[in-house]
């Protein structure tokens, strides 16, 4: 048990939890730094992910389930709907 408690390194009081360390992460495509929906590119203002973007990007934590949940009903009314891939091939 002394053993693995040596290799741990010495937590600072007051420095939040990190799992991963932002100093060793290396990105293989420049594209994957920015995960916000608007930085994906390919979309115009009628589509249906446009409009929950616009909708929801305002909506943080347990609201957002609910909210997500709403757009999901019969009653919303969004945009078209593409078939297009935005995906990164690697």
């Amino acid at each position: 048990n002394g053993t693995q408690q040596n290799k741990k390194a010495k937590k600072q009081p007051g420095t939040p939890f990190q799992r991963v360390k932002v100093e060793d992460v290396e990105f293989h495509d420049d594209r994957l730094r920015d995960n916000t929906y608007v930085s994906k590119g390919g979309s115009d203002e009628m589509s249906y992910g446009w409009k929950a973007h616009v909708d929801l990007i305002k909506t943080r934590g347990d609201k957002f389930r609910a909210e997500k949940n709403k757009k999901k009903r019969g009653s919303y009314r969004g945009g078209r709907i593409s078939m297009e891939s935005h995906s990164i091939k690697f």
